[in-house]
């Protein structure tokens, strides 16, 4: 019996693999960004690292779910790949279809690079029917395997940690939750079906926010001292 698409989809990382996942810390993550920013995908990945959303959800994003006014976008839908061949699907469960809110820097980008969009059909005269965020110069969507391959291709030239393009959703959430994002938050970013799902798949964090946790009690009841 062949696969379905929800056979297909990304499947959501449990405690037993979350030992063997690779994230980047925050200086990497930027050294990553700083090195691609002229390539022609580097909103992509920049999306990517700053939401934490799946590979199929940043294929699927049409601009109709972008609001670059009130910097948040609305995840209801994905583009997946089954035997190399384009379905888009809808997101099934609440939690999954969520609003993600966007920081300056990527609003930026995504404006700068909806005009590029924008001028590329004013100059060639197609019409980009499909709206989405992220095309080819007919409109069509970029497919993600060329993400991906894409990824490895560009950190093959960069001296940084291999990790997988799944990695920077990782990334993400390790990070906001090293700053002290409350973990309810990180979960709704990352449309997790329970926070209690969150804290078992990214419990290498917990250690460092408990030395956190009892460092800042402890300056709240004794000072300094």
């Amino acid at each position: 019996m062949p696969p379905s698409v929800a056979d297909l989809a990304d499947a959501p990382t449990t405690s037993r693999n979350s030992r063997t996942m690779s994230v980047w810390t925050s200086d990497e993550l930027r050294a990553f960004l700083d090195a691609i920013s002229d390539h022609y995908l580097y909103p992509l990945y920049l999306l990517a690292a700053t939401t934490g959303m799946r590979r199929a959800e940043i294929a699927g994003l049409v601009w109709r779910n972008v609001d670059l006014d009130t910097a948040r976008l609305t995840v209801s839908q994905q583009l997946l790949s089954v035997e190399y061949k384009l379905i888009e699907s809808d997101l099934k469960t609440p939690t999954s279809r969520r609003t993600i809110d966007l920081d300056p820097h990527t609003v930026a980008q995504l404006r700068l690079h909806r005009r590029r969009q924008l001028e590329d059909r004013m100059a060639t005269g197609r019409r980009h029917n499909g709206g989405y965020v992220f095309a080819k110069s007919d409109g069509s969507p970029i497919h993600p395997d060329l993400i991906s391959q894409t990824f490895e291709r560009l950190l093959a030239k960069i001296d940084l940690p291999r990790i997988r393009l799944h990695d920077l959703r990782h990334t993400h959430a390790t990070i906001l939750l090293q700053q002290g994002v409350n973990p309810k938050v990180v979960s709704e970013r990352l449309g997790h079906a329970s926070v209690s799902f969150t804290m078992d798949v990214y419990q290498h964090v917990l250690p460092g926010m408990q030395a956190q946790a009892a460092a800042t009690f402890g300056t709240a009841i004794f000072g300094d001292s």
